[in-house]
C-alpha cells in the first residue's frame, strides 16, 4: 500500500482500531471537560470545595449562588473526569487534597487552571490558524484570543514560583550573589511580568526592567508590580527582544520565548551587546531532546501542539521567519546562541517541563 492508498476494511486491523478509537475517546472527553475546568474556576466552584469536605449539590449550589441542576450536572462531569471524588451512599463530592491543591492554589508549581485556559484560547483560534497554514501568513501574539494571555500568565507563573529563586537562579555561577549585593536585569519578552515580579521581591538590592512588544502584556505587567509594592524597583517597557534598550546588564533573561522569536540569534547577538562584562544571559526554554522521535510522549505531545497553534505562528509573524518551536532541543538553542556571539553555553537545571541554561560572552 502507497501513502496515497486508502485502506479497505479487510487492511484495518480491528484491535488496534479499537485502541485508537479509544485514545480519541480519551482525547475527546478531554477537551469536552475542559470547559467545565475553565467554568469551575471562573465561578469560584472548586475553591468552595478546596475544604477536601463532603458536600451535596444542593450545598455547593447555595455556597456558589449558582443554579443547582447546572451545579449537579459539573459535579458528575468532575467525578467521571477524576477532578472530583463521588460518594454514592449520600450522594456527595469532593475534591482530595491532591485535586484542590491542583484546582485552587494558584500560586503553587502544578496549577491546572491556566494550562487549560491556554489550550482553550487554541480552539478559539482554529480559524485563524487555519488560515495561516493556507497562507503561510504569522499570527502575531496581540491577534490572538485573549484568554491566551491570562492563560499563559496563569499558567507559567506557578512554575516560577516553585523554581525561579529557589532553584534556577542559585544554579548560576555566582549570579544570586549579585543580586543580593545589587545589580541590574533585563527580563525579556516578559509578558505580564510574572517572572520579573517574583525575582524583584526575592531580591530588593537590585533593579529590574522587563520587555515586552505586546503592550497590553506590559500594562498588566506595570499593574501586578504596583499591587506587589515593587514599582519603584521593577518597570517595564514596551520592546521588542531584538530591540530592548540598556547596557551593563548583570543578567538578562528570556523564559519560555525565545523559540517565540522569529530571529533568535539576532536576540542572542543584541542581549550579548547590552550585557555588562561579566554578566550572563539565563535562557529557560520548554523541555525538549534533541531528536523528535525522542520528543514522542506526554509532554512532547503538549508542546508540540502548542508550537502548532501558538510558537510558530507568532515567530512567523516576525522578522528573519527562524523560529525554533516550542521543542528546540539543547544543540539547536546551543548553535543559537553561540551564533550571537556567546562562548560559554551550559545546562544548569531542568524541569519535567523545563530546561534552564547560562550563557556567558
Amino acid at each position: 500500500m502507497t501513502a496515497t492508498d486508502t485502506p479497505t476494511t479487510a487492511e484495518v486491523d480491528q484491535g488496534k482500531l479499537e485502541e485508537f478509537v479509544g485514545h480519541f475517546a480519551t482525547d475527546l472527553g478531554a477537551v469536552l471537560h475542559a470547559a467545565t475546568v475553565l467554568i469551575g474556576d471562573r465561578l469560584g466552584l472548586y475553591k468552595a470545595m478546596s475544604n477536601c469536605r463532603w458536600c451535596t449539590p444542593e450545598e455547593l449550589a447555595e455556597r456558589t449562588e449558582t443554579h443547582l441542576r447546572y451545579v449537579r450536572e459539573w459535579l458528575a462531569a468532575q467525578a467521571a473526569s477524576g477532578y472530583a471524588e463521588y460518594d454514592a451512599a449520600s450522594g456527595s463530592f469532593r475534591l482530595t487534597p491532591e485535586q484542590s491543591f491542583a484546582l485552587t492554589s494558584e500560586d503553587n508549581p502544578l496549577f491546572a487552571p491556566g494550562g487549560i485556559q491556554v489550550a482553550a484560547s487554541t480552539l478559539a483560534d482554529v480559524g485563524l490558524v487555519a488560515d495561516a497554514f493556507r497562507t503561510g501568513r504569522g499570527v502575531a501574539w496581540g491577534e490572538h484570543h485573549h484568554d491566551l494571555f491570562e492563560g499563559t500568565l496563569r499558567f507559567f507563573r506557578p512554575n516560577y514560583i516553585g523554581n525561579l529563586t529557589q532553584h534556577w537562579l542559585p544554579a548560576l555561577d555566582g549570579v544570586e550573589d549579585k543580586l543580593q549585593s545589587g545589580t541590574t536585569v533585563a527580563d525579556i519578552a516578559c509578558g505580564g511580568g510574572a517572572s520579573t515580579i517574583i525575582m524583584a521581591r526575592a531580591y530588593p538590592a537590585s533593579s529590574f526592567v522587563g520587555f515586552d512588544y505586546h503592550e497590553a502584556s506590559i500594562a498588566i505587567a506595570r499593574n501586578s508590580a504596583a499591587a506587589a509594592g515593587v514599582a519603584e524597583r521593577c518597570t517595564f517597557e514596551v520592546a521588542t527582544a531584538k530591540e530592548y534598550p540598556g547596557t551593563g546588564y548583570g543578567l538578562v533573561t528570556v523564559f519560555d520565548a525565545l523559540h517565540d522569536i522569529g530571529d533568535p540569534t539576532g536576540v542572542a547577538a543584541h542581549v550579548l551587546q547590552t550585557l555588562a562584562p561579566d554578566g550572563a544571559w539565563m535562557v529557560v526554554e520548554p523541555f525538549a531532546h534533541d531528536r523528535l522521535e525522542d520528543n514522542l510522549n506526554p509532554v512532547g505531545r503538549i508542546f508540540y501542539s502548542a508550537s502548532t497553534t501558538i510558537c510558530l505562528p507568532v515567530s512567523r509573524s516576525q522578522e528573519v521567519d527562524a523560529g525554533l518551536g516550542a521543542q528546540a532541543g539543547e544543540a539547536r538553542l546551543r548553535q543559537v546562541v553561540t551564533g550571537g556571539g556567546f562562548t560559554r553555553f551550559r545546562r544548569v537545571a531542568e524541569t519535567p517541563f523545563n530546561l534552564v541554561f547560562e550563557a556567558r560572552p
